[in-house]
């Protein structure tokens, strides 16, 4: 092992024995959360939508939509069904189940069952005719999603969804639900690669002027997390990512969402323990394995970021049961099937990079699924590994199925992940370059991934990237003896993922190479001065 490296690995020891006895602590709470209560609207939020169904059934369609405002869809279809076993000429109990079909709105590709299931909601609605011409806008809009989805793309059928929420928010100015839901489906419509953030700041306007007036609702702080969900906007959801959790304790997903913000930002401790409870939550709802997996992700993540590799490791060690327990077609938590196999792929694949252990990421398996970028999670953590491990023929062979895989998703208009498994792929390129002595090369390959990476953000799916580009290219400057090049770039990286423990503890070896020891101590004053190699 080289002495950075082998410092590194000192580094992380240093951070896990100062740290591991609080994650411990946190367990037994978790647990009984976990314990306590049903889910009912006051453990839920604070909702209100007004409908003209039978006074009878108000709260549980209020419970309805409060569990849809956190995305836990299989409840939120119990509910509205049960408000229909009450009121069977309830429109808006159908809309309700027609929206819990389309799921998250943050991930794209619905399944077939999903698209019958939503399309026959709103024909119920539909026939059972409208007391209101307000429920009727809603109805009409949620039919958008689903319109001729055989014919018509998702994209156009959400911007036409995004369309028709305006002009109902337009049409119905006192009802909080209109802005809210329309402030939703602008969310919908992000383009990762839009700079200028316009889509996010005109949803934002909206959650933001709401939440201050319902700082109780769920939705508004759930939305106003995923809207500014990217580095540059991501303060401005600590307060709601602060609240939520304590707004809706008994979602999962509520639990989970603050960390979102908590990994923008570095909070990592904080992002563990919301997580902690999160999958503590999920473990005891037989449709939330995915949500369970997505929480121990962003967990893991977190853990790797403090050096508390064993309790990272424990996790992994974790996930296989659950892998099987992932329901495929239910509409279940927020965690779609596909996040749940991502969280899969993922868990192992962090472990491995994150710790350096170039040869495990090199011997991770390949559990094939219906979703090409998460298999490319594999394939990319097993070429990275045999490329910076001397093994350029094994990583070539991981790399040209990255190409087969960008191929798929962009055959299947996914251009989205195309552009992430292209990252990937320029990556390892650039390591199986330098390993063959052509390093101006490898550094070229580099720079064009991290200004790819760059000029986009990462999926909500995601803690952070499977490896930032851009700290792949400051640690090739450390090893072509750069280092001032490198910390530039380490720096970078820092800008846009705070405290991230690669990138300080780079920057600080960086700043050590040429002699800068000010600086080193600045980034890692305890653990780096105790990890001299």
């Amino acid at each position: 092992m080289k002495p950075a490296a082998t410092a590194f690995a000192r580094v992380r020891l240093v951070m896990a024995s100062a740290l591991a006895a609080i994650a411990m602590a946190l367990l037994p709470a978790a647990d009984s959360l976990a314990a306590g209560q049903p889910a009912t609207v006051h453990t839920l939020g604070s909702v209100h939508f007004d409908t003209s169904c039978d006074p009878s059934v108000a709260a549980t369609f209020d419970r309805g939509v409060a569990l849809l405002h956190s995305f836990w869809f299989s409840a939120s279809i119990d509910a509205f069904n049960e408000v229909l076993r009450q009121d069977p000429s309830c429109a808006m109990a159908e809309w309700g189940i027609a929206m819990s079909q389309w799921s998250n709105p943050f991930v794209s590709g619905r399944s077939s069952q999903a698209l019958t299931a939503g399309t026959a909601a709103v024909a119920r609605a539909e026939a059972s005719g409208f007391k209101t011409e307000r429920e009727r806008d809603y109805v009409m809009a949620v039919k958008k999603l689903y319109d001729d989805a055989a014919n018509v793309s998702e994209r156009d059928r959400t911007l036409a969804y995004e369309d028709a929420m305006g002009r109902l928010s337009a049409a119905w100015p006192d009802d909080i639900e209109a802005r809210i839901f329309h402030a939703l489906a602008i969310d919908q419509d992000v383009d990762p690669a839009d700079k200028t953030y316009a889509q996010r700041l005109k949803a934002g306007a909206i959650l933001e002027q709401e939440f201050a007036r319902h700082p109780d609702h769920p939705g508004l702080a759930h939305y106003l997390i995923h809207n500014y969900d990217t580095p540059p906007l991501a303060s401005r959801a600590l307060v709601a990512a602060r609240q939520y959790a304590q707004i809706a304790p008994a979602a999962a997903h509520a639990l989970h969402m603050p960390s979102h913000t908590f990994t923008r930002l570095g909070l990592w401790q904080e992002s563990i323990d919301t997580n902690l409870r999160s999958a503590a939550v999920a473990s005891k709802d037989a449709n939330a394995a995915a949500e369970q997996l997505h929480a121990l992700d962003y967990m893991v993540y977190a853990y790797l970021q403090t050096g508390q590799d064993e309790a990272a490791g424990a996790i992994v060690k974790r996930i296989a049961p659950l892998g099987a327990r992932i329901p495929v077609n239910s509409p279940g938590n927020a965690a779609p099937p596909s996040a749940g196999y991502y969280a899969m792929a993922a868990i192992p694949a962090h472990f491995a990079i994150e710790r350096n252990a170039w040869d495990e990421a090199a011997s991770l398996k390949v559990h094939p699924t219906a979703y090409p970028w998460v298999d490319a999670v594999t394939y990319f953590a097993r070429g990275l590994g045999a490329a910076r491990s001397g093994h350029p023929a094994a990583a070539r062979r991981d790399a040209a199925q990255l190409g087969v895989l960008r191929d798929k998703l962009i055959a299947g208009n996914d251009a989205y992940w195309a552009g992430q498994v292209t990252i990937q792929q320029l990556q390892i390129d650039a390591w199986i370059a330098l390993d063959e002595g052509r390093s101006d090369e490898a550094l070229s390959l580099l720079r064009n991934a991290a200004e790819r990476e760059d000029a986009t953000d990462k999926a909500a799916v995601a803690p952070g990237s499977l490896k930032p580009a851009r700290e792949s290219l400051a640690e090739m400057l450390v090893e072509l003896n750069r280092p001032g090049e490198a910390l530039d770039e380490f720096e970078k990286v820092l800008a846009k993922e705070p405290k991230r423990l690669r990138a300080i503890y780079g920057a600080g070896h960086a700043a050590r190479l040429i002699g800068d020891q000010a600086r080193a101590n600045a980034y890692c004053a305890i653990p780096c001065r105790s990890a001299e190699p």
